[in-house]
């Protein structure tokens, strides 16, 4: 993995450790620092972290020249050209780019692989003036390999570690891109979502994550589990970071019209971010359901006493709290196992199709990555959980 040694032997005077997307723009504005800087200090800290937490998959080796790109359009043109302009993004691993990166789902069978063209939201990200940074970690095909997969685990890196506890579960299936932005290795980055798969790794990993509503962002160029669920957003360490990118990468889509076409019609002129207010959450309702969410954090437990915390500041902050709120049936669709039939039947669906349409595959049918894991076994769990005598149940 190539990285420039900016931030390491040639320190900056502006550290962009822990500074938000504003703070950068305005080291650029302020001619502190550059994209092209920016770029390489990332590279060089991926450089250093990343054998130890197994964040990043791969870096883009046209990183720096779009960095330089971005520099040369703000001298051109005086400033920035919106938020995310020269701003380094790191993508999970099934978000496809039409480049040199690969678009692998973390598994060793889509490499080489090559996608038609940009998804949907990076092609949004291109047009803000956005560097791609490099591809994210994940639980590999998004923790759907099998059953005894841990989180975090893909076969292109072995295990994702959280950075704030080594031992801890980092969660999935966007890990890499959590740790990613916990660790300061990017600034941004962007998560799937089809059950839990941005929520989980930005709580366990400390960031912040948003999973939009489906449609809002398009699914075209991510290898997919179910057009039900699957959802693109942002993760980064402050909710304004992560308004800012969910403006860029909303939006109507002709490769995802069935999805973004009705969702698209609800975007607010103006964007989110005019939303981003102190006094936001005055006379808001929120539904606590306790059950089975909160049910076992109960009597006086660390994570109970942390709940509570946080919904004593909602209320602080002017939130009307419902508490212990029912919600019908919600208990037994918890405890269910409707949605994993259903995510099953799509899956199949879903990525046939998406693999059928790739210009260049190694595999082409759920059944031809079935073989292909089961063909190299030994190979894949050099690097895994495994033992390497092991016959996938799943992918």
């Amino acid at each position: 993995m190539a990285a420039g040694r900016c931030g390491d032997s040639d320190p900056l005077s502006f550290s962009p450790i822990e500074k938000t997307v504003s703070d950068l723009q305005l080291a650029f504005t302020r001619k502190q620092l550059t994209s092209k800087q920016l770029t390489e200090f990332y590279l060089a800290r991926i450089e250093r972290l990343n054998p130890v937490l197994r964040a990043v998959i791969e870096v883009n080796p046209d990183a720096i020249s779009q960095a330089e790109e971005a520099d040369r359009e703000r001298r051109r043109l005086g400033n920035a050209v919106g938020e995310l302009h020269g701003i380094p993004v790191l993508l999970k691993d099934n978000i496809g780019t039409k480049d040199r990166l690969n678009t692998s789902a973390g598994s060793l069978a889509l490499v080489g692989s090559v996608v038609a063209r940009d998804a949907g939201v990076v092609a949004r990200l291109r047009r803000a003036g956005a560097v791609i940074l490099g591809k994210a970690s994940l639980s590999e095909w998004a923790h759907l390999r099998g059953s005894d997969a841990p989180s975090g685990w893909c076969a292109r890196t072995g295990q994702g570690k959280n950075p704030y506890n080594l031992s801890a579960d980092p969660c999935g299936s966007s890990s890499g891109s959590a740790i990613s932005v916990a660790a300061n290795l990017a600034a941004v980055s962007l998560g799937t979502e089809t059950d839990g798969s941005i929520i989980c790794p930005s709580s366990m990993n400390a960031v912040v994550g948003i999973k939009p509503t489906v449609g809002l962002t398009s699914r075209s160029g991510v290898v997919p589990i179910t057009p039900r669920q699957d959802t693109i957003g942002p993760m980064c360490r402050t909710v304004s970071d992560a308004v800012k990118v969910l403006d860029v990468i909303v939006g109507f889509d002709p490769y995802d019209a069935e999805a973004t076409t009705e969702a698209s019609k609800y975007i607010p002129a103006g964007g989110y971010r005019q939303f981003l207010r102190s006094d936001g959450l005055r006379g808001k309702r929120l539904g606590i359901i306790r059950d089975p969410f909160f049910k076992k954090f109960s009597n006086g437990s660390l994570q109970d006493r942390a709940f509570a915390g946080h919904f004593n500041t909602l209320r602080e902050k002017g939130a009307i709290l419902v508490d212990n709120m029912e919600m019908g049936i919600m208990s037994e669709a918890y405890t269910s196992d409707w949605e994993t039939e259903a995510m099953m039947t799509d899956f199949k669906i879903a990525l046939n199709a998406y693999l059928k349409d790739l210009v260049v595959s190694p595999i082409r049918s759920l059944e031809d990555a079935i073989a292909f894991n089961n063909e190299h076994a030994v190979a894949v769990c050099e690097r895994s959980f495994c033992r390497t005598t092991r016959k996938d149940r799943g992918v």
